[in-house]
């Protein structure tokens, strides 16, 4: 499952699925920026909470985590999507600060038995944003493996 991620994040000739602005010229210095605001939509008291918890406990290290950072955004996932044997759920916020919906579905064309949903009303955050939205459909994709 994929959630508001695309399979490439650099942006050139033959994709510009990726994420908004990142092209191979600005690459590595814009990772150093602090990023846009993920979510759209205000999350609840409650997850808002859970989350201002879990970052007092760990609080995050932009430079230690730089390394993670340039090697993520340099990958190229697309050819593991084709090679995939299991399913494969794509799920995008429409209004995603970081990437534009369409990438959902073309992943989910890439991968031999993939399906993709874009959530309105959510931005990169969509199982915070939209909770009830996204744990349907979570919900629906897991019973189809069942069946």
């Amino acid at each position: 499952m994929d959630i508001d991620q695309s399979p490439k994040m650099v942006n050139d000739e033959n994709w510009q699925l990726g994420y908004k602005g990142l092209t191979w010229s600005e690459f590595p210095e814009i990772l150093r920026l602090p990023m846009a605001k993920a979510n759209i939509v205000q999350i609840d008291d409650e997850t808002r909470d859970l989350v201002q918890n879990a970052r007092l406990k760990h609080p995050y290290d932009a430079e230690l985590n730089y390394p993670l950072r340039l090697d993520h955004n340099a990958q190229d996932w697309r050819d593991v999507l084709g090679t995939m044997k299991v399913p494969f759920l794509a799920v995008a916020g429409a209004k995603s600060p970081y990437f534009n919906p369409d990438f959902a579905k073309i992943s989910s064309e890439i991968a031999p038995h993939g399906e993709y949903e874009i959530v309105e009303d959510a931005g990169h955050l969509v199982m915070a944003e939209q909770p009830e939205r996204f744990n349907q459909i979570l919900e629906e994709f897991l019973n189809r493996l069942e069946s």
